[in-house]
């Protein structure tokens, strides 16, 4: 009986993703590259752990510190702006310097490598906490879900950082074979879960052309809020951009000619609600004006800019206090 070991399993998975991002699925090349490598470490852990290929040993740690280098500029260009080529090409410098240590000081690797892991995995936790403003390219429809997702990839690279330490450990305590039950355990989940989020639906925001730079914009007196939020609601009434399930912050502000933290701030101050909350308002009213019309429930719910049932429910309870079906029948006993 053939039996397989989950690294190897793991990284035939992370192949099938692959494939299917290639033919099914539009996603930015930087997304094929970091589930290529997650499927190459994947490979390379089961070789070297399970089949003794003892040669790839000074190569595991170089591509283990393209993962994280991966998933941020994978993060980045999801939510953030456009990769640059001139200014993200540093973080290569990370497995540079992980080549580096093992050359002249291998000694520090165990401790250099779950920090490498650590420190992206903080940096995209970081910019979450933020909020979904702080993610331009975010779609407005998926509301938090994009959050939750790569929340649950830095989650799983500082998972890996801690398989690391506890698989040094293993070595420190003379207790090698530790090392491939923490790795089926921890690397394994912590790479396949990476793979399997990355490709998920709302993962990924709207690939946008990066906006020029502009200076940070002074401190808006409320009346200019006023007037932002005016322009906002009239560009929404005469275009009704919000119908639109790709609709994000950057499209808004590119259309407004401001800059998207700009826009944000100024609705976050005249109404108290993020972009999301705010443009959500406007489908809620349209998909209740499409039940008024005698539409069902899902027709209403896809010609009022939402994609997924779970969004449209949720917000619809939060607008109207009442789920969809209940608001029809209040609708027909009126």
């Amino acid at each position: 009986m053939l039996v397989l070991p989950v690294p190897l399993v793991t990284a035939l998975v992370l192949g099938f993703l692959i494939l299917r991002v290639l033919t099914v699925e539009a996603r930015p090349p930087v997304v094929i590259v970091f589930l290529s490598a997650c499927a190459m470490q994947s490979l390379i852990v089961a070789l070297l752990q399970y089949y003794g290929l003892s040669l790839l040993h000074p190569v595991q740690p170089v591509t283990a510190t393209l993962i994280p280098v991966l998933a941020w500029l994978t993060f980045q260009t999801a939510f953030l702006r456009p990769i640059k080529p001139a200014r993200d090409s540093l973080h290569l410098l990370v497995p540079g310097f992980t080549i580096f240590c093992i050359l002249f000081a291998p000694a520090t690797i165990d401790i250099i490598l779950p920090a490498i892991f650590i420190l992206y995995g903080g940096m995209i936790i970081y910019v979450l906490k933020s909020g979904g403003d702080a993610l331009p390219l975010a779609r407005l429809e998926a509301g938090r879900q994009s959050q939750w997702l790569w929340t649950g990839i830095a989650v799983s690279l500082l998972l890996s950082a801690l398989s690391d330490s506890l698989i040094a450990a293993a070595f420190l305590s003379e207790r090698p074979e530790w090392a491939q039950l923490i790795i089926s355990i921890f690397t394994s989940a912590a790479l396949l879960a990476v793979g399997l989020l990355s490709v998920s639906p709302n993962a990924f925001g709207e690939l946008e052309e990066e906006e020029p730079q502009r200076p940070a914009p002074s401190p808006v007196p409320e009346e200019g809020d006023r007037d932002i939020l005016e322009r906002l609601d009239r560009l929404l009434a005469d275009e009704r951009l919000y119908l639109e399930p790709s609709l994000t912050l950057a499209r808004l502000a590119r259309r407004l000619q401001m800059p998207a933290k700009q826009l944000s701030a100024a609705l976050n101050r005249a109404t108290g609600e993020n972009i999301s909350r705010y443009i959500n308002r406007f489908r809620i009213d349209h998909a209740c004006e499409r039940l008024s019309a005698g539409d069902n429930v899902t027709t209403a719910m896809l010609e009022s800019g939402f994609n997924t049932k779970s969004n449209f429910n949720r917000e619809f309870l939060r607008v109207t206090g009442r789920s969809p079906s209940a608001w029809v029948k209040s609708a027909g006993t009126a």
